[in-house]
């Protein structure tokens, strides 16, 4: 493990010093910059050009330097189903837009995760115990049909879509990032999730955002190619932990079902002062669909400090999914009815969550207190890199939208850049605790157990590299034992850069 740290650490003194050999005008004003999630931001886009002939030369180019490093150490390694393990991925992308003709523009995303450090990449053989860092390749081209010696190394065309705008109002039809409540980029790791299809979003009315999607494929972080937007077949489809694995390829073709769409519509309003409302529909026709509706109201207070109470409430409605898939996202409940392994009704996927938060704000620090409960019905489907708790109790790595799972969490941010006391650097951390339902886990409805996570993140942008950024990540879960005697707890560390020219 010493000669791996080693390792690593010379990678990242070597990204270090490549990315200040590169000069761009990035050096005096920067096209993009990350969000705490690493999500881009830009800042200066191609201008309007008055000839299709210039909207080519005209366009521009945003490149990413990025390399991530796992490491996942259990605290029993139970053989044949938990496995300590690690990752790395090196590469980046290249993003093309054109400059805009009569509204009219394009954008392309070419992005690569390679894995050159053989000593810091799991035996092929193990690549299915790979937890936080399997996004950095692509478990199905290194299984191999049973093989194992595929590539490590996976490229994808992730963004091609082509783009109008009129007004404050863009459409976009082709491959594209678009963030929902419950559809999300989630780009943190190598590649970011994308959709294909069709997505509008309109800001011309006061205060007021609407938007609207219809997808027909969905690429995961660790696909190279599209896939059916809810169908679960292994690697061949959609295997995102939050899926519903009853929903397989076989069974919904068996019903009729061979190609599923997804149809996202959202609307934030901001018209009464303080006030911002947010509402969301997210619908998988003929299987299920949910709606999301959250409100949070700021309180000014003196001295600088804020007060922001939300409430959130999901409602997940059954249409047909329910006889199909089972209640539970393990799929163990697929084709039954009626009580079954701690749920009331197996074949129904009607469920719900609530959840209430407080953030108090003061200058350049955050505190928040969530909690989350999650209605004694079905889980919550959500396969798409949104997170139903996200920004209440959801923390690294953490799913507690099972069915009966209450979670309370404490969370605490401070920009000490902004607040002038260390150049560059900010940090987060947050501390959770999650009730899962013990009937479940016991009868095998559920694999989770009760847990408290402690998880912090830091973050240092170097200004003697304008965009270079370093990101470290730690967490630790104390879980019970599971049944059968196992421990799942575990603790993870993971440490990112990103260079942005």
């Amino acid at each position: 493990m010493k000669k791996k740290r080693m390792i690593a650490l010379g990678v990242s003194v070597s990204l270090v010093a490549a990315a200040g050999m590169i000069t761009t005008a990035a050096a005096q004003q920067q096209k993009r910059t990350l969000k705490n999630n690493m999500t881009e931001v830009y800042h200066i886009l191609p201008q309007p050009v008055d000839s299709l002939v210039e909207a080519f030369p005209k366009g521009m180019v945003y490149g990413r330097l990025r390399a991530n490093f796992f490491t996942y150490q259990w605290d029993d390694e139970v053989t044949g189903k938990q496995k300590n393990n690690y990752a790395n991925g090196i590469g980046g992308s290249l993003i093309y837009k054109t400059a805009p003709f009569k509204g009219f523009s394009a954008t392309v995303g070419l992005y690569t995760s390679q894995n050159p450090f053989n000593d810091l990449n799991m035996d092929k053989i193990d690549v299915k115990y790979a937890k936080s860092g399997k996004d950095t390749f692509d478990r199905h081209r290194i299984k191999d049909n049973g093989a194992y010696d595929g590539d490590w190394g996976m490229t994808s065309l992730a963004q091609a879509y082509l783009q109008y705008d009129i007004g404050k109002t863009e459409f976009k039809v082709g491959r594209q990032i678009y963030e929902s409540f419950l559809t999300k980029s989630n780009d943190t790791k190598m590649i970011p999730n994308t959709f294909q299809g069709v997505s509008v979003i309109v800001k011309d009315l006061p205060g007021t955002m609407f938007t609207a999607a219809y997808f027909n494929r969905q690429k995961l972080r660790d696909h190279t190619g599209f896939h059916d937007v809810i169908a679960y077949d292994g690697w061949n489809e959609n295997d995102d932990s939050a899926v519903n694995k009853g929903l397989t390829t076989a069974r919904l073709e068996a019903h009729g079902i061979d190609d599923t769409k997804l149809i996202v519509v959202g609307l934030s309003n901001k018209s009464i002062k303080n006030l911002k409302v947010d509402a969301w529909l997210t619908s998988v026709p003929d299987l299920f669909w949910s709606g999301m509706i959250e409100a949070n109201y700021t309180i000014h207070l003196a001295g600088g400090w804020s007060v922001t109470p939300g409430l959130r409430y999901m409602d997940q409605l059954d249409d047909g999914a329910g006889k199909i898939g089972g209640a539970a996202l393990n799929g163990s409940l697929a084709g039954l009815t009626g009580p079954a392994k701690g749920y009331k009704d197996a074949g129904s996927v009607d469920g719900s969550l609530v959840g209430g938060r407080l953030v108090i704000k003061k200058g350049n620090g955050k505190l928040r207190v969530g909690y989350t409960a999650v209605a004694d019905d079905a889980d919550l489907i959500a396969p798409w890199r949104g997170f139903p708790t996200s920004g209440y109790t959801r923390s690294m790595g953490q799913y507690n939208w099972d069915a009966n799972t209450k979670s309370w969490m404490f969370a605490a941010a401070y920009n000490f850049d902004k607040a002038g006391l260390v150049p560059g650097f900010r940090a987060a951390v947050d501390y959770t605790i999650m009730d899962y339902d013990e009937t479940k886990e016991l009868l095998g409805g559920i694999s989770k157990t009760d847990r408290e996570a402690y998880h912090i993140d830091m973050w240092e942008r170097i200004s003697a590299v304008p965009g270079l950024e370093a990101k470290v990540r730690f967490s630790r879960v104390n879980a019970d034992n599971r049944t059968d005697g196992t421990d799942p707890s575990y603790y993870e560390a993971r440490f990112e850069m990103n260079y942005l020219f």
